[in-house]
């Protein structure tokens, strides 16, 4: 618990905060020099005006931009790099702050929080200023292609910020970091807001927009070739997953409890992982039961991790948030470095359902793929945290909004088992965490099974199931093409509390069969939409949704709308 001492120290920091806040450039909107109008407004001034129109915090937006404003010579690429730039500067000073608050707190779960905090507005500022980079490194008028990147890294920006705040349940501690995560927030929803509608802007601004026209749209692009694998699935990797199919995959590194490999451990193959390692860094692991807590660490890219068999390859843990642990730490096995993949492996965490939030696999890895594998727990089994991520074959079981998050994530072809809950729970399959509505993220699960376990059947309608609820206010799931057993209510979807985020959500399904698909039944959500337009569905395919078409050629998927399931190995 926080002593009293130090919650007057807490409440102290929070003040000299805000104060801050107040006094420097960005607290002083009513200072900006965004003032002039008519004959006498500058070509930079009405730029701004352009650029910060689409912004829900337009006064923020034109404050931030103020100083270059008053620079004649400045470009409109000028304007977008301060924008960016100023949003690093505020969430160095949130960063600096919960430094600050750990050293002042000494409750276990509350210092858990923090460090928490610390460790992801890092992720925060490490994803804006590659951002900067990218803004910096692309001509304007080329801006519009790097639009999908930009945004991708600014959605995750915005789900480390509301994680953060998440994890803190001391009401002091909690209101402190808003506080001081408040510009920051702002700044990186207007940044959001900017890259969203750039096509719109560049437009507006008479700058000549290039594309790339080498590109092929989604609907021109064939599925798979005569040998099954996606069009796109490049040659090394083809061969990559061929020979790990047919056992002749050489690994770099080969993990074996029995001491038949280089290493007993997951944790220390992935320390053995070379500086500046380029290509795929492959870790066979060997059949057992690994009960390790695993990071794949930011600098670790590019892993390619397989097992003998998603029953036979476990890595396993029981941290829980019951326990005191926070939800980000209880994963039993988390992939952080881009490109990871995973082939014919288990993930579980045993806690059980009193174990409350207890994660077997947390993924914040961009351009990560599953495959074969299976995700086992009870309450928030699979954390699909940030970015773009695919799971195809997969298993997938658990209660309480057991898969959750603020990924742009596509399950594809996989079976996804509801458990026994405690009593008086209610099961949600899903959970989604899209706090801005201009993030790119959302939870699709298409071509799928949704199925109740063996113990579920004897009490199954006794056990209200949904297919999710709104986690946070613009909450986006879609369920397509999926086969959905009588156990889930006729409903379909349920309330967060009361009617938060049911006009603002956006949950939809389409062509989906089974006794649980009938609509005549569901909720009369203004958010809740049933599609019917093929065209429409076929935004939310891999492909379209998370760019597939650009990286999965790196992992081997097709995700097209309409693929036969080519059957669910576990």
């Amino acid at each position: 618990m926080i002593g009293k001492a130090v919650i007057v120290g807490v409440s102290l920091i929070l003040v000299s905060g805000v104060l801050m806040a107040v006094v420097s450039g960005l607290g002083k909107e009513n200072s900006s020099n965004f003032s002039n109008s008519g004959s006498d407004t500058s070509t930079t001034t009405k730029a701004v005006a352009i650029i910060c129109a689409p912004t829900d915090y337009r006064e923020t937006c034109i404050s931030s931009l103020s100083s270059v404003a008053n620079n004649a010579s400045a470009t409109p690429k000028d304007l977008l790099k301060t924008a960016v730039q100023v949003t690093i500067e505020q969430m160095k000073f949130a960063y600096e702050m919960s430094c600050t608050f750990v050293k002042a707190t000494n409750g276990t779960i509350h210092k858990m929080a923090l460090d928490d905090c610390e460790e992801l507005l890092l992720f925060a500022i490490d994803e804006l200023q590659a951002s900067f980079t990218m803004v910096s490194d692309t001509k304007l008028h080329s801006m519009n292609d790097r639009a999908a990147e930009l945004k991708n890294w600014l959605s995750a920006v915005i789900s480390y910020q509301q994680t953060c705040l998440d994890g803190i349940t001391h009401p002091v501690l909690k209101t402190a970091m808003q506080n001081g995560l408040a510009n920051a927030t702002r700044l990186t929803s207007n940044a959001l807001a900017i890259v969203t509608e750039i096509f719109q802007i560049l437009n507006t601004l008479n700058i000549p927009i290039m594309t790339n026209l080498n590109s092929r749209r989604l609907l021109d692009m064939p599925e798979v070739d005569e040998d099954g694998y996606p069009t796109w699935f490049s040659g090394a990797d083809r061969k990559l997953l061929a020979q790990q199919n047919n056992d002749r995959v050489k690994p770099n590194a080969v993990v074996a409890k029995d001491g038949s490999g280089q290493f007993k451990t997951i944790a220390a193959a992935l320390a053995a992982y070379p500086k500046n390692h380029s290509g795929r860094y492959v870790i066979y692991v060997k059949a057992g039961i690994y009960n390790e807590h695993i990071t794949v660490t930011k600098n670790q890219v590019n892993v390619f991790m397989y097992g003998d068999g998603s029953r036979r390859t476990i890595v396993t843990g029981r941290k829980n948030n019951r326990e005191g642990v926070s939800t980000y730490q209880t994963a039993s096995f988390s992939a952080v470095g881009s490109g990871f993949i995973a082939n014919s492996m288990g993930f579980q965490n045993t806690a059980g359902p009193e174990g409350h939030q207890a994660v077997a696999l947390r993924v914040q890895s961009d351009m990560s793929a599953f495959f074969n594998c299976r995700m086992d727990g009870y309450q928030d089994t699979l954390y699909a945290q940030t970015h773009r991520q695919f799971y195809r074959n997969c298993v997938i079981s658990g209660t309480v909004d057991f898969i959750f998050g603020d990924s742009a994530a596509v399950i594809q072809n996989s079976l996804i088992v509801v458990r026994k809950p405690m009593d008086n729970q209610q099961n949600t399959v899903t959970a989604h965490g899209r706090s801005d509505k201009r993030e790119t993220t959302g939870l699709v699960i298409h071509n799928c099974h949704i199925v109740p376990e063996q113990k579920l059947f004897p009490v199954r309608f006794k056990i209200p199931s949904y297919l999710g609820r709104p986690w946070k206010k613009y909450a986006r799931t879609i369920i397509m093409e999926s086969t959905l057993d009588d156990f889930i209510q006729p409903a379909g979807w349920m309330p967060w509390a009361g009617n938060f985020a049911l006009n603002t959500l956006f949950y939809a399904e389409y062509g989906n069969r089974g006794p649980g698909a009938r609509i005549n039944r569901r909720v009369r959500w203004k958010g809740f939409k049933v599609i019917t337009n093929r065209r429409e569905a076929l935004k939310y395919t891999a492909g379209s949704f998370i760019q597939g078409n650009l990286w999965l050629r790196y992992t081997g998927a097709p995700y097209h709308l309409g693929l036969k399931n080519q059957g669910m190995r576990n």
